[in-house]
């Protein structure tokens, strides 16, 4: 049997100005995804994220409700991002002052986010580690370990 690919579904309710959007990937309700976002096939956005202009989401990527994807992050492929969970783009922010460029936030292929973790500007998580709900990420994160707490420390490394 063949496995055909679906065109993206997007809810009626969501403000998606993107036409960047993977086939089979699907955006529920109240999102806004702004004109120059990329987001790859198989994704699941769930209700109430926010994903601007400078941002790539690869494929099979789940975004759960309630996170925004502010310019300069990237997800790899199959990475978890759990409900609320904040991520930054800007060192020093100030009201009505904007950086020349933002920073930039990776989250390799594989990895998952706990909910109501943040990410501080220029991270990266690497593949398949895990940040532990309510985590601060501080610092980046090793391939195939095991994060938690505020800061973030290093609690144990996970099967290949």
């Amino acid at each position: 049997m063949m496995n055909s690919k679906n065109p993206p579904f997007l809810h009626d309710s969501s403000d998606i100005q993107s036409s960047n959007i993977g086939a089979d990937t699907r955006i529920w309700q109240y999102c806004v995804i702004l004109e120059a976002a990329t987001i790859g096939e198989g994704c699941n956005i769930c209700s109430h994220c926010l994903i601007e202009n400078d941002v790539t989401v690869g494929d099979r990527v789940t975004v759960k409700s309630g996170v925004q994807l502010w310019d300069g992050v990237i997800l790899e492929d199959d990475v978890f991002i759990g409900p609320n969970v904040t991520f930054t783009n800007d060192v020093y922010p100030r009201s009505r002052q904007f950086p020349d460029q933002f920073s930039k936030t990776l989250i390799k292929q594989g990895a998952s986010i706990g909910a109501n973790s943040t990410i501080l500007p220029n991270i990266i998580i690497g593949e398949n580690a895990m940040v532990g709900a309510g985590s601060v990420v501080t610092k980046n994160v090793e391939a195939n370990t095991l994060v938690i707490g505020n800061p973030a420390k290093f609690i144990r490394n996970l099967p290949q």
